[in-house]
């Protein structure tokens, strides 16, 4: 059976990181189950793993054009790899394809993570006796046997699938779309596509690992009723990218407001094209010394398409909550819930560097990957950092409320060359009658809610406590307001509508 994405892909490595793909140039069975277990086990949720056979590799890459496999060994070989799996305690059967690349055929062995984990391989599966039994995991780009401290939490694992790769009993793999799942595999230029036009959605949808179960009690995952369903919200309920759009701000009455609904793939692809077309502008830069001009935008696209794209790939699909977009004057805020993982520090998004320990929703992020809708492994939060760096923008803030973790949110910070200005009209119906201290501060709180009173203090050359006290007297007068507490509230303006 074909594997989802094309060999090209595979082997590009742009797809699949290289932690999740091993290069064999023959068919060595020893090393090989070993790999077929640590993928099996998938120690940190990554996700599907695949050996290539029949090509040999150098510093983790392949090498063009590819040694190749004798396809007139596949039948030899499927016959022993049945027999090899059976092996592996409690037993697991991956999936063989061969696929032809640079004129030659290569022997994929495609690795689903296991449900029924942890799983053990013998040391060498040819030994006719005496087998001596390992747990195997992956660690960066090798299979390894766990340490005793990894090899409890390995144990721990046990029936802890991730919810995106849990079987559904309320649903059937008839409400699986058989178009949908046609039209991931025509844009993954998988061979699958044209081999599945005779397949039944049963069919299909097993062969691409969107079911479980005996034939006679089949169930679809949840991954498939997210992404291959017309409408997910029939399973669960929320499942929605809202984009909310406050012209004067959170304190303002006015506000305009776009759900996107259906598969999650077409809602983040929807979303964001309503972003680019409707949210994001662009201005040229023109100076007196060169002639090079400067092409910045509001909000870069790449950053708020992998910041979207995150929150979609990492969101908790149990909670009953949508994915919120708010479009303020001065920045975009994407919110989502729950928070991140507990391996993950506010400190960490404040260096900027990201090592997710494990992934809540592997095979929703396997797909996303697939459809070339997100990056590779710990890329989000760097990709968004540059990606504003290079507009000149603001860097973005990262946000979680430690140690409950409830939320997410990532916040955007406009272009400088866009922020709201502090305009004569709004000025005039808000700040009559203030001091000019005060008027500066409901200036910062216009253009920056999340402003600090330090940083306040800072910018007008006061100390704090003059901050304090102007503060104060803009809340008696029902001017300002506080939401949210001192490190994560943000400053709201009552009055500027």
């Amino acid at each position: 059976m074909s594997i989802l994405i094309s060999i090209e892909e595979l082997l590009s490595g742009k797809l699949v990181e290289g932690s999740r793909i091993e290069f064999k140039e023959d068919w060595n069975p020893t090393t090989i189950m070993r790999t077929v277990c640590a993928f099996a086990n998938d120690f940190e949720n990554e996700g599907s793993g695949y050996i290539i056979v029949g090509v040999k590799e150098e510093n983790g890459k392949p090498l063009r054009p590819v040694s190749g496999f004798n396809p007139d060994a596949l039948e030899r070989v499927q016959k022993e790899m049945i027999g090899y799996a059976n092996l592996i305690q409690p037993p697991y059967m991956p999936r063989l394809s061969l696929e032809e690349i640079d004129d030659r055929n290569v022997l994929v062995i495609w690795v689903p993570a296991g449900s029924v984990r942890p799983y053990r391989v013998p040391d060498d599966v040819k030994i006719k006796k005496n087998k001596t039994y390992n747990y195997r995991i992956r660690q960066y780009s090798s299979t390894v046997i766990p340490n005793l401290e990894q090899e409890a939490e390995l144990i721990q694992l046990t029936a802890k699938i991730p919810f995106d790769d849990r079987v559904n009993t309320q649903a059937s793999v008839n409400d699986l779309d058989f178009g949908l799942m046609r039209e991931h595999l025509y844009k993954t230029k998988s061979k699958l596509y044209s081999e599945s036009i005779n397949m039944s959605i049963e069919e299909l949808a097993e062969a691409m690992n969107l079911c479980e179960g005996a034939k006679e009690h089949r169930f679809p995952k949840n991954v498939g009723l997210l992404m291959f369903s017309d409408q997910p919200k029939k399973y669960f309920p929320t499942v929605q990218i809202d984009v909310v759009e406050f012209p004067n701000g959170i304190g303002a009455k006015a506000f305009n407001e776009k759900i996107f609904e259906g598969p999650i793939q077409k809602q983040l692809t929807d979303a964001l094209s309503y972003l680019k077309v409707n949210i994001i502008k662009g201005k040229v830069i023109k100076y007196a010394d060169r002639e090079k001009a400067d092409n910045i935008s509001n909000y870069p696209y790449d950053a708020l398409e992998e910041a979207l794209a995150n929150a979609v790939y990492h969101k908790n699909y149990e909670l009953r909550e949508p994915i919120e977009v708010r479009v303020l004057p001065e920045a975009i805020e994407i919110i989502s819930y729950n928070g991140v993982d507990p391996s993950l520090k506010q400190t960490d998004f404040n260096k900027g560097v990201i090592r997710i320990r494990r992934y809540r929703n592997r095979r929703i992020g396997e797909f996303l990957k697939e459809l070339e809708l997100t990056e590779g492994r710990g890329t989000g939060v760097p990709t968004i950092i540059s990606s504003m760096k290079n507009n000149n923008s603001p860097s973005p803030k990262f946000e979680t409320d430690e140690p409950d973790r409830r939320y997410f949110v990532c916040e955007l910070p406009i272009n400088k060359e866009f922020e709201p200005r502090f305009v004569d009209g709004l000025a005039d119906g808000l700040v009559d009658g203030l001091a000019d201290s005060q008027k500066m501060i409901v200036k910062f709180i216009l253009a920056e809610p999340r402003i600090s009173k330090s940083e306040m203090a800072k910018r007008l050359d006061i100390s704090t406590t003059a901050i304090d006290k102007n503060i104060t007297s803009l809340k008696k007068k029902n001017i300002i307001r506080r939401v949210g507490g001192d490190r994560t509230g943000r400053w709201e303006i009552i009055k500027n509508e």
